[in-house]
C-alpha cells in the first residue's frame, strides 16, 4: 500500500513539477502563433456541434423536470429562470468540459504519448526545442479560450431549449417566461460559470498533456496514457467546481 501511495504521490510532484516548466515558459520567445490558431480551430471550432447538441439536450431535459415539478405549484413560468441561473453557474461549464475531455482531452494524451514513445520529443530536445512550449503552451493557451466560448454557447443553446420545451410542449406564457429569466439572472451568474471554465480549460489541458507526456511502453502505454488522462482530468474538474462555487458563494454571493 506505501508503494502505490508513494508511486501516486510521485505521480503528483512530476505534475507540478511539469506545471512550473509550463509556467516559465509562457513569455518565452519565440510565441507560436500558428500553433495556437491551429489549436484553437481544433479544440474549439470543431468541437462547436457537440457542444451545441450536448447544450440543448441538457436544457431541454432540466426544462422538462423544472416544468414537471412546478406546474404542481402553479410557478411554471419561473422554469426559465431556474434553467438559466443553473446552466449559468454549474451545467454549462461542467458540461461542457466533460464534452471536451471525451473530445480533445483524450486526443492530446495520444498525440503527445505517440510523440514520446517514438521519440519525437527526443528529437526536438535534440535540437534545442522545449517541448513543453512548443507542444504543450499553444494547447493551453488555446483552452483558455476556447472553454469559455463553448461555454456561453451552451448557455445560449441551453437556454432555447429550455425555452422550447416549455413554451411549445408545456403551453407556459412566453412573456412571463422570459420576464422571469431576466429578472432573476444576473451578470455575476454568468461570470461566475466563465470563470469556472478558464480553471477548467487549464486543468482539463494541463493534467492530459503531462500524461501523454508520461506514456510509455510502446501502443499500449499510448492507450493507457489517454485512459488515465480523462479519467483524472474528469474527476480534477468535478473537485474543482466544488471549490469554486464554495468560495464564489461565499465571496459573491455574500
Amino acid at each position: 500500500m506505501f508503494k502505490i501511495l508513494a508511486k501516486k504521490l510521485d505521480f503528483v510532484g512530476r505534475y507540478f513539477y511539469f506545471l512550473k516548466d509550463l509556467a516559465s515558459s509562457i513569455f518565452r520567445r519565440p510565441f507560436h502563433f500558428s500553433l495556437f490558431l491551429a489549436e484553437i480551430e481544433h479544440l474549439g471550432v470543431n468541437s462547436i456541434w457537440i457542444i451545441f447538441l450536448s447544450g440543448g439536450a441538457i436544457g431541454m431535459i432540466f426544462s422538462l423536470q423544472m416544468v414537471s415539478m412546478l406546474s404542481m405549484f402553479q410557478a411554471e413560468v419561473g422554469v426559465g429562470a431556474a434553467v438559466a441561473i443553473a446552466l449559468s453557474r454549474e451545467l454549462a461549464p461542467v458540461i461542457t468540459t466533460l464534452m471536451l475531455i471525451a473530445k480533445n482531452g483524450s486526443a492530446m494524451a495520444a498525440e503527445l504519448g505517440t510523440m514520446k514513445v517514438t521519440e519525437q520529443i527526443d528529437a526536438l530536445e535534440s535540437m534545442s526545442i522545449d517541448p513543453v512550449h512548443y507542444l504543450v503552451l499553444p494547447k493551453v493557451a488555446a483552452s483558455v479560450f476556447v472553454f469559455p466560448a463553448l461555454t456561453m454557447l451552451a448557455n445560449v443553446v441551453g437556454s432555447l431549449g429550455a425555452y422550447v420545451i416549455a413554451i411549445f410542449l408545456f403551453n407556459v406564457d412566453s412573456a412571463n417566461y422570459t420576464d422571469y429569466m431576466f429578472d432573476f439572472l444576473s451578470p455575476r451568474d454568468v461570470y461566475t460559470g466563465l470563470v469556472k471554465s478558464v480553471v477548467m480549460g487549464i486543468i482539463t489541458a494541463t493534467i492530459c498533456c503531462f500524461c501523454g507526456f508520461e506514456a510509455s511502453q510502446g501502443a499500449k502505454g499510448v492507450g493507457d496514457g489517454a485512459t488515465r488522462a480523462v479519467v483524472i482530468s474528469s474527476v480534477t474538474i468535478l473537485v474543482a467546481d466544488y471549490v469554486l462555487t464554495t468560495l464564489m458563494l461565499q465571496v459573491i454571493y455574500s
